[in-house]
């Protein structure tokens, strides 16, 4: 089997579990900008139930609004799974706030640590742009952190164009 990107789904619940358990020995959690770090502190005490992790998968299900500093924006989120193994999530904002505009773009994306330099990152990427073009995205802004070359590399790879640089983030554009 393929990994392939999927909507959030109970059946990777174990592989899930331990892929946030990796997310949390780095400290994401502690990330003030990262809609996973954000999820990490609301979610993980109720995630290790089934009943909990139910309520969380039907949550981010869907369009759902980000919470933002400066408002919410409807979002979409997808897991990159292969089987019953979790690998990594990707969210799509359908609109950007002014502070999304400079830090954070269109797309965001993490692969847990144990499935990192395999290419899911640059493939998730690939497979989840059709989509955000199909919600009138074009051309897609994504950032990554100045220092991120890993997340650089995989911009470029989907044909991310550098538009500048701004408070510490590559700014690329991909068009459809």
């Amino acid at each position: 089997m393929s990994p392939e990107l999927s909507a959030p789904t109970v059946r990777v619940h174990a592989s899930f579990l331990a892929a946030m358990e990796e997310f949390r020995a780095e400290g994401v959690h502690r990330s003030p900008h990262s809609g996973l770090g954000r999820e990490l502190r609301t979610w993980h005490p109720r995630w290790s139930t089934a009943e909990g992790f139910t309520t969380y998968v039907r949550q981010v299900a869907g369009v759902v609004a980000d919470e933002r500093v400066d408002g919410p924006v409807p979002m979409s989120t997808f897991w990159w799974v292969d089987g019953a193994a979790y690998l990594g999530r990707i969210t799509v904002r359908h609109r950007l706030t002014p502070s999304l505009h400079a830090y954070g773009g269109h797309i965001g994306y993490a692969v847990r640590p144990t499935a990192r330099r395999q290419g899911h990152a640059t493939a998730m990427l690939r497979a989840v742009l059709p989509r955000a073009h199909r919600l009138g995205i074009d051309p897609v802004l994504v950032t990554c952190g100045d220092t991120n070359t890993g997340s650089r590399r995989v911009i470029e790879a989907c044909g991310g164009v550098f538009e500048d640089r701004r408070a510490e983030k590559l700014r690329y554009r991909i068009s459809a």
